[in-house]
Order: structure tokens, then sequence, then C-alpha cells
């Protein structure tokens, strides 16, 4: 990652394959506006009904900040106004500027500590603590709209973004990220996955695709090939009621404490069907749907495991989407 400077402030980030991933304008010791892709933070600092002191970003706004010298990970008061990639974009850019500063470690007081952000943090940060005491008191913090720190240390460790076709990969020393056509591929994603440098598909124990590969420094050596097609005779069907039943409880079970009665009433409300979902195992709108690869993959090995399978599966956005309604 390459970054230049005038007057001693950071003012472009780009990376080898010179595609700019920030550009910074100041006004003496105070940001002007901060640009990356799909997204653009105003320096001018409002009073926001929800954040206090914020600057607006996108269709949303985020918490002011120190950016010459940022000690606090700033929150976002609504991250669906950002589109894809620029949160992370904007977060890596906050570490690169908290380094430079020789800032040793931000935190985070902002009332929404959630694991979408935990696993956003990690990408550009180090922490002293657990993703499990990050979100412990997520739904009292939100209710009282908290601005305490978490005591959780992130000292900077930004990642090298660099641009490829369809997406950027994510360099720590080594390949750590990719990003491809809207999927994010890490080495504990699900279905979607980075296996070495390799970005597969997953359903249980089976490999169902192999969409692209990498050099350890991120220039991709093979693909992007297109992800194998489901054609399975379940695709479209629906679930029956007392199965449906069944998920809702695993998916209760598995749920924050605070969160189980929400994600319970949230699968219950709603038709589950099997689809061809690509590189996810489950999506939500008006109805449920999982990907019907977990039937041909999983229930070879038991209904009981395809069951927890799709608990699996259906987790992540059932809770995002019952902690969306607190």
């Amino acid at each position: 990652m390459l970054v230049e400077e005038r007057d001693g402030r950071l003012v472009r980030i780009v990376d080898r394959m010179g595609h700019v991933w920030a550009h910074l304008a100041w006004q003496g010791d105070q940001l002007a506006r901060l640009t990356v892709p799909g997204a653009t933070v105003a320096g001018e600092i409002i009073d926001d009904p929800l954040l206090g002191k914020a600057h607006v970003v996108g269709d949303t706004t985020i918490s002011a900040i120190d950016w010459q010298r940022p000690t606090e990970i700033p929150t976002l008061a609504a991250p669906a106004g950002l589109p894809p990639g620029a949160g992370g974009a904007i977060l890596n850019t906050i570490a690169i500027l908290a380094a430079r500063a020789k800032v040793p470690a931000l935190r985070y007081a902002g009332p929404y500590p959630t694991h979408a952000l935990w696993r956003s943090l990690l990408r550009s940060f180090r922490p002293t603590g657990t993703e499990a005491v990050f979100v412990a008191d997520i739904i009292d913090r939100m209710a009282r709209l908290a601005r305490d720190p978490i005591p959780i240390d992130f000292a900077p460790a930004a990642h090298d973004r660099i641009a490829i076709p369809g997406g950027h990969v994510e360099v720590r020393g080594a390949l750590e990220r990719v990003y491809l056509d809207g999927i994010s591929y890490e080495p504990d994603g699900s279905p979607a996955r980075l296996v070495g440098q390799s970005c597969e598909v997953w359903f249980g124990d089976s490999l169902w695709s192999r969409v692209a590969t990498f050099d350890p420094d991120g220039t991709l050596i093979d693909g992007p090939h297109p992800i194998r097609e489901c054609t399975s005779d379940v695709v479209g069907k629906p679930f029956p009621p007392a199965l449906v039943a069944a998920i809702a409880e695993l998916v209760a079970d598995a749920a924050p404490a605070p969160l189980r009665t929400a994600a319970r009433e949230f699968v219950l409300a709603r038709p589950l069907r099997w689809a061809d979902l690509g590189a996810r195992a489950a999506r939500v709108d008006d109805e449920l749907a999982v990907h019907a690869a977990l039937w041909e993959c999983v229930s070879p090995h038991g209904l009981g495991r395809l069951a927890l399978a799709l608990a699996e599966a259906l987790v992540p956005i059932v809770t995002a989407a019952a902690l969306r309604s607190q």
C-alpha cells in the first residue's frame, strides 16, 4: 500500500495497481473530506440526534473523531446506509492514520458492538480482548445509546487493499480476505471461505465450487470461475410447517440469549424454502431461503445433521434481523 503526503498529512492511499482507496482533503488540522470507493465522509461536524457530534457519510452519519490522531473507533448510525466495502475502507484508513500518529490503540465507545463490526475491526486492528466480551452487552448498550468505551484495545494493523476484477484482496503479510462479486471469502467463512490462497464454496464437508486462486501476495492466477449451479429437485420447494418449527427452535437456541424469542418468532413468521443462492447459505427478504446444496451435501449424513446445518446457515441473518427490530 502506497501513501501520499502533503504538508505532513496523508492525502491519498493507493495500491500497487494504481487504484485509489482513499483520498483525504484537509483544512488546517481538520479533515475537510474523506472519499473512499462508494462513500464520502464530510469533515463538517453536525449535531446528530443519535450520535451527538457527527459527520455525514453517504445516507447516514458517523460519530466525530480526531482524524489527525484518532483514538476512538467511530460509530456508524446505520451501516446499511453505506455500500458494501465502504465501511471497511474507512476503518482501514483510520488504522493507517492512527499508526502514522503513533497511537498505540483505539477503543470503541458506541451503542452497536455487533458481531459484524467485530469481524470488520479484525481486518484493520489487533484486539486485546475477545468477541464474546465485545458483544456481551449489546442490548443494554443499544437501549441506553451507550457512549462509554468497551475495555478492549484495538492496535492499528491496517491491511494492504489491492484491486482485482470484480473486487479486491486484503493482504497483511499473507492473503487474508478476498471480496469478489459481492461475496467475502475468509479463512473461517461459510459457505464461502478462503482455503490457503483459493476462494472456495463448501457445504458441509463437500467442496461445491473453487472460484479463484491467488499468489500469497494477492495476485490473481486462476479464475474467477462461475459458482456451480444447483439443479437439485428440491429447489423452489417450501419446508413443511413442522420442520420450520423445529428449525426455529434450533435457531433460537443458537442465538444470543436476549434475542432468542425474537429469532424464533422471525423464523416462524416467514415462509422457508430451498433455493440456489450461489455462494450464500441463506437469504432473507419477504421469505427465508436456504441453499439447496445443503440438501445435496448434508442430508446423506442424516436429517439431524441437516437440521443443525440449516440452523447454522440461518442464525447469522436471523439474529441480525432480530437485532435491527429491537
